[in-house]
């Protein structure tokens, strides 16, 4: 790991920077929105954006680097960031913030194709899974000091959209200014939807689901906060709630994932997952039950993403691994796009708690459904007690579609190694 980060230090300051920026402004729409009056279905549309523009930009931005290179693309999709962070107060209109929320979620999308290109680069056979480890530790430290920098100024004003502007524009220079070279992008072909539904419809409907909870907890969880009167610093402890609970619970269920049945695991998981969204439900708005719940949902809900790739991959042959990395991306992507406007409409028919019931429908959806494809399909390891498998990798909803691939990439090598 120290071999790592000597070498691409850089790469992740600057995306550590960018991410802190990311989630303050996340956070901020919800919480601004509403002291500009727009609606909580409003909102949620506004959310809604960031996740189409993301989509748009994982499939659109390989083709621009492959035009232009690296270099051009990377400073130009920085360049809009920054003036679209900095242009929501001017434009304080629910259908122009939805606008720059579609910019932003391509521009982001594209950044982070390209910053994992280069750290993808920068790393050897031997180091790639530690630089991928690292990269996405980063992204989770981003997302919650980002939720720290809300309470450092008054939402009704400008300053707290000028800090993530001066984020982003710092996390360029230590990533252009790296004596990284510039890589080759090639990336791989995918595979068709139907077919990957084939192979394994319990993976396309779980990450279908996962789009939808993540979408909630990233976008919709400062709405919920404001709607439901709590202050810009119990907001943040809130949304902070999911991020440090992803935290604390990717490597017990990475551990059990590669040592039990990961049908069974999917179930239990997403089971625990669901009953905390009922018990932040039922938690009558007592701020410090809610934080429990927060940190059990998010804890459970965020590694049931790697979760579901890596049960995915166990009917994949080892060289489609890679090829079913585009489809699963666009698959959560899809259900990104609809889990905000979904929970706007639930909390906008029975208020605010409608937030956790909705997470606490979709997840006992995905675990009633993982629990029937139990009955479908014998498992794969029905036939052997060996459940100590290595095709566990960490890889989160806020990754770009190199790192999914490149985690596909490890999936593969790690299955070749464990055959032979």
């Amino acid at each position: 790991m120290k071999q790592v980060i000597a070498s691409a230090w850089a790469l992740l300051l600057g995306l550590m920077l960018l991410q802190v920026g990311n989630s303050l402004q996340g956070s901020l729409m919800g919480v601004r929105g509403a002291l500009e009056g727009f609606s909580t279905y409003q909102l949620s549309l506004i959310t809604s954006g960031y996740f189409v523009g993301f989509l748009f930009g994982s499939r659109l931005t390989p083709m621009m680097i492959r035009r232009v290179g690296h270099v051009r693309v990377f400073a130009a999709l920085g360049s809009f960031i920054s003036a679209v962070l900095i242009s929501y107060p001017v434009f304080a209109d629910p259908y122009a913030w939805m606008g720059l929320r579609v910019i932003i979620g391509f521009c982001l999308s594209g950044v982070y194709v390209t910053t994992e290109s280069w750290l993808n680069n920068a790393s050897t056979n031997d180091t790639r899974g530690q630089a991928l480890s690292a990269y996405m530790m980063v992204q989770m430290v981003g997302l919650i000091l980002g939720q720290g920098l809300l309470n450092f100024g008054d939402p009704s004003g400008f300053i707290l959209f000028i800090i993530p502007s001066i984020l982003v524009s710092l996390s360029f220079a230590p990533i252009l200014l790296a004596a990284t070279p510039t890589p080759a992008f090639d990336s791989t072909r995918p595979m068709s939807l139907r077919e990957l539904f084939n192979i394994s419809p319990l993976g396309c409907v779980g990450m279908i689901l996962m789009g939808f909870v993540f979408s909630a907890q990233f976008g919709m969880a400062a709405v919920y906060g404001t709607e439901a009167g709590f202050t810009v610093r119990e907001i943040s402890i809130l949304v902070s709630s999911f991020f440090v609970g992803g935290i604390l619970f990717q490597y017990p269920i990475g551990w059990m994932s590669d040592r039990m049945d990961r049908r069974l695991l999917i179930f239990f998981v997403t089971l625990g997952c669901s009953v905390a969204g009922l018990f932040g439900y039922l938690a009558g708005g007592r701020f410090e039950f809610l934080i429990v719940a927060g940190i059990l949902n998010g804890g459970l809900a965020q590694p049931l993403y790697a979760l579901l790739i890596a049960y995915t991959n166990d009917n994949l042959e080892t060289e489609d691994m890679a090829a079913a990395s585009g489809g699963l991306v666009f698959i959560n992507g899809l259900g990104a796009i609809a889990g905000p406007p979904t929970v706007g409409w639930m909390m906008g028919a029975i208020g605010p708690e409608g937030f956790w019931l909705f997470m606490a429908i979709a997840l006992a959806c995905l675990a009633a459904y993982a629990g029937w494809r139990m009955t479908r399909r014998q498992s794969v390891y029905a036939e052997t007690d060996d459940y100590d498998a290595v095709s566990y990798a960490l890889v989160l909803p806020t990754s770009g579609a190199v790192a999914m691939e490149t985690a596909q990439e490890l999936y593969a090598e790690a299955t070749d190694e464990q055959a032979e």
